[in-house]
């Protein structure tokens, strides 16, 4: 395969290093995002700088640093493969995080098979993740999916936004286990992935039209019942929406999926005390706001 015109040729005297890494280009999209995050932080890890990674891999300079900017045209798959593998950074997660960003920078099927079909570098990345991340995610995989099932209307998105999520873990899974805790490090990354899926209003998260169907609504009789449940189940949904996030997050798991203290904990790598305590929290606002004395399941708070 003849390199890109736009790929040099290596072997030249060291180059100084540059400047300083900049910041992620603003109109950079959540998707394209997901997977540049863990690349920028690899490459920052690794103390390389994009000189040293231009005579590694034959990239040129200009193209190494648009992409780690996300500056520029959506990259290949080639040149970011290249990157990968030289900071030793798993590639099939990556691929298809980079997959998803192509079609969200309106890129054409055929471009994207043209571009991962192109032959690649043999690498020992392993092709499955790590034993302990495989563990977590068939521990955890059940309550992430319905947890973003209340906030996204799609079912395709909420599984998109579960799939990248672990994506992303995978990817620094060691950033993960030297972290104060994994499975608090593991949930802000899933819910950055469902929250930036979410539409906001005012800068609060709108609750999903499936969130209704854990109410009461299911058990009213008449069409004018249904429309007072809706009606009311709207009104705390607003303010429950309001809340900060760990007490919607609880509020949510608690009496929206019904889970127990413990399993809430489990999941927001929190202590059963800090549940409890943002519990109460939560429905004291409700009470005030609301001036009711119902949570949002019906029953006496």
């Amino acid at each position: 395969m003849n390199p890109p015109s736009d790929k040099l040729r290596s072997g030249g005297a060291a180059s100084k290093p540059g400047r300083k890494l900049g910041p992620i280009a603003d109109s950079v999209g959540s998707a394209h995002r997901a997977w540049l995050v863990p690349l920028r932080s690899g490459f920052l890890a690794s103390g390389l700088t994009i000189s040293e990674l231009h005579q590694r891999t034959g990239w040129a300079k200009s193209k190494i640093s648009e992409l780690l900017r996300g500056t520029g045209l959506y990259p290949r798959w080639e040149i970011t493969n290249d990157l990968l593998l030289e900071l030793s950074i798993p590639t099939w997660p990556m691929r298809r995080l980079w997959v998803s960003a192509a079609l969200e920078a309106q890129k054409k099927q055929e471009w994207i098979d043209r571009s991962v079909g192109e032959p690649m570098p043999v690498t020992t990345t392993p092709g499955l993740p790590p034993i302990e991340h495989q563990a977590f995610v068939e521990l955890q995989f059940a309550a992430y999916r319905r947890y973003a099932g209340v906030f996204l209307k799609r079912r395709e998105v909420a599984d998109r936004a579960v799939a990248e999520a672990f994506d992303i873990l995978w990817l620094r899974w060691e950033e993960a286990l030297s972290s104060s805790d994994v499975v608090r490090f593991a949930w802000s990354v899933f819910r950055i992935s469902v929250m930036v899926r979410t539409p906001h209003i005012d800068g609060c998260p709108t609750l999903g039209t499936s969130a209704f169907d854990t109410f009461a609504l299911r058990q009213a009789q008449t069409a004018e019942e249904r429309f007072a449940q809706v009606e009311e189940s709207s009104a705390v949904f607003k303010t429950m929406s309001r809340l900060p996030e760990q007490q919607l997050d609880v509020m949510v798991l608690r009496h929206l999926l019904g889970m127990a203290p413990s399993a809430v904990a489990d999941v927001l790598g929190v202590p059963i005390a800090s549940v409890r305590s943002d519990e109460r929290h939560a429905k004291h606002v409700l009470e005030n706001v609301l001036g009711t004395d119902s949570d949002p399941e019906g029953n006496a708070l």
